[in-house]
């Protein structure tokens, strides 16, 4: 039936390593860099690092992984990509919204010994371990195959509800950049859509989708993926929005109960606003982070200066709600800290 999973075989095993994915072009080498290290730090698990890259910043990302000391380096592997688009035009594809940012869409069909995996943009940051995001995957229902969290709280402020010239998920569409996959039922579904009355495979939708919404779409292949969950909404997963907190959720007045109630888990610092001045708690946050030495104490070379930093931005409508930003990276350290000093305990002390 459309919309429903062939009954493919899914590896039975569980994957080892957390699938981590992202892609970079322009002058994101960086920000992908502090993505990457916010995810090693606070992460117990082994992680899997898939970057796809343009060219002349594969060279650069081999150089700088390379740099960081052995003692983190052990939690994870990586793989680099060239920028590859399987069907359609591979210059209209890059050219789609941010630069390369299309190439999530084909991530199913380059990755297909990969089960499932956590896509993320360059500009997220992560305030707790991975492995609590990727519990959500075992939460999903026979039909769900991927997740993502709504672009707005709120339909009359949000932009979907408002602006949008082609169909979206629910009352507010649901944002891109934190994007949980199972990519073994992608590739097995037959999606329902606006083109044929039979079902297309995910590869086999793709551009004809681009092709019939092009002249409609503002923000790339994230309104193309909003299509796709319109005409198959059993498919996608929702959750909370403090998986995927952007200046949104804070910058017009404190909109995401989840945030306020748990912490920010992931931090999504979209609008650039980790390099100018018009939301400093998140720049307060990257800037740490950036500038965090590997072997330091956590809480006297990261918590300590953030809490400062975070002083200079109460007068903004974000910096007047640190709690929320500050609840899961501490709680985050603590577990770090008490993991530290049990297995020291237990490796020099008989009991």
């Amino acid at each position: 039936k459309l919309g429903e999973q062939k009954h493919a075989r899914e590896p039975s095993s569980v994957q080892q390593c957390m699938h981590l994915a992202v892609v970079a072009c322009g002058d994101r080498l960086e920000e992908t860099l502090i993505m990457l290290k916010s995810a090693v730090l606070f992460s117990n698990r082994k992680l899997c690092f898939h970057i796809f890259a343009e060219d002349s910043l594969r060279p650069e990302f081999e150089k700088k992984l390379k740099e960081w000391p052995s003692s983190h380096t052990k939690k994870f592997e990586h793989h680099i990509y060239p920028i590859t688009f399987s069907v359609g035009n591979a210059q209209e594809w890059k050219k789609l919204f941010k630069p390369c940012a299309a190439q999530r869409l084909f991530l199913p069909v380059i990755l297909k010994d990969v089960d499932s995996l956590l896509y993320v943009d360059t500009d997220v940051l992560f305030l707790r371990p991975i492995e609590d995001i990727w519990h959500i995957l075992k939460e999903f229902n026979s039909t769900q195959l991927a997740a993502m969290a709504p672009e707005h709280e709120i339909p009359k402020i949000g932009w979907y509800s408002r602006f949008a010239r082609h169909p979206y998920y629910g009352p507010t569409g649901v944002n891109s950049g934190v994007m949980l996959m199972n990519l073994t039922r992608i590739r097995s579904t037959q999606f329902k859509n606006s083109m044929i009355p039979s079902g297309l495979s995910w590869e086999e939708m793709l551009y004809p989708l681009y092709q019939k919404y092009k002249n409609h779409i503002t923000w790339g292949d994230q309104d193309l993926l909003n299509i796709i969950f319109y005409f198959n909404p059993e498919c996608l997963y929702v959750f909370p929005c403090q998986w995927n907190y952007r200046p949104d959720h804070c910058m017009y007045g404190s909109n995401c109960k989840g945030a306020e109630e748990e912490g920010v888990s992931v931090l999504h610092g979209n609008r650039g606003v980790y390099h100018d001045d018009k939301q400093p708690t998140f720049k307060a946050l990257y800037e740490v982070i950036r500038d965090f030495p590997f072997e330091d104490n956590l809480f006297q070379s990261l918590y300590y200066p953030l809490q400062s930093k975070f002083l200079d931005t109460v007068h903004t409508l974000c910096g007047r709600i640190p709690q929320v930003f500050l609840k899961q990276i501490e709680k985050t350290m603590k577990k770090v800290y008490e993991n530290r000093v049990i297995v020291y305990l237990g490796a020099n002390h008989r009991y």
